[in-house]
């Protein structure tokens, strides 16, 4: 699962949860994988992604270096603040671990890189 994926993943959908968002990553194997860089495509993606989480998310399984707090001035033309974001959501991946629900702490495996979000009969 990349850490893109992680960014848009929520578990507001089981019954009474309202905060179900960041999901917290506990990997237990994470691996770096070469993606082309494409400047475009992370410029586009940096006002959908939610910054903060994706920081967390980065921190939590061992890859947040090199990342600013925030999202930087005019980060299209920041060659270096793109390859970072661009290394941090498409190139870090989860391969084994959960992910946690922040409100019911409900865990969501994650095996070979695909987190299982289904929910049982009663969470509905």
């Amino acid at each position: 699962m990349k850490l893109l994926t992680h960014n848009f993943l929520t578990s507001n959908i089981i019954k009474g949860v309202t905060k179900g968002y960041p999901l917290q990553i506990m990997a237990e194997k994470v691996d770096v994988k070469e993606v082309e860089f494409n400047p475009d495509f992370v410029t586009k993606m940096l006002p959908k992604i939610d910054w903060s989480a994706l920081i967390k998310a980065a921190k939590d399984v061992g890859h947040g270096d090199g990342l600013p707090e925030a999202v930087i001035e005019n980060p299209e033309s920041n060659e270096e603040f793109l390859k970072a974001a661009h290394n941090a959501l498409m190139q870090v991946e989860v391969i084994e671990g959960k992910l946690v629900c922040p409100e019911s702490q409900r865990e969501f495996p994650i095996n070979n890189g695909i987190p299982n979000m289904l929910l049982n009969e009663d969470e509905v």
